[in-house]
């Protein structure tokens, strides 16, 4: 099963996304972290802190800032967050990297949870790489929408199923 989560900033998706992906699997899942460390943001790693309380230890923690693949197994459930980071390590990428990335992870047979930040909504950003971010995070939705058994939005913590 393939679920997305979509939404704004602290919108409560994460916390949404944690309780289905602890739900669905039948043992510990895995938690696999998008963040590269490498840019020593301190607001970022006080997120990650509070992410980190908040699941406690119900989740065996992955860290890959890039290639999803060479992390995610069969018969496993895995939940993704986030995509939206995932997609800034790599957005020196074309999107026809990235969409392959996407078409094999829905091939895998494991239960993925995705989350993505709603950064469409907003205006268009005046520089081209903020820009080529919003288009790529659009594109990347549309390819997660189609290859997710559920879609839900995300706002004040609050989920509507889109599919």
């Amino acid at each position: 099963m393939k679920i997305l989560y979509f939404g704004g900033q602290k919108s409560g998706k994460s916390n949404l996304a944690e309780q289905k992906t602890l739900e669905i699997s039948s043992k510990k899942p895995y938690y696999l972290a998008t963040y590269d460390n490498s840019f020593n943001d301190k607001e970022m790693h006080k997120r990650i802190d509070k992410h980190k309380l908040q699941r406690k230890e119900q989740f065996t923690t992955i860290e890959e800032p890039k290639d999803l693949l060479k992390s995610l197994k069969t018969e496993e459930t895995f939940l993704v967050d986030c995509m939206s980071m995932w997609l800034f390590n790599n957005i020196q990428e074309d999107e026809e990297y990235l969409i392959n990335q996407l078409e094999e992870i829905s091939k895998l047979d494991a239960n993925i949870v995705f989350v993505l930040n709603d950064v469409n909504s907003g205006i268009i950003p005046f520089d081209s790489e903020s820009r080529k971010f919003v288009d790529m995070t659009g594109i990347v939705g549309q390819k997660l929408a189609q290859i997710c058994d559920e879609v839900y939005e995300v706002k004040l913590g609050l989920a509507s199923r889109l599919k």
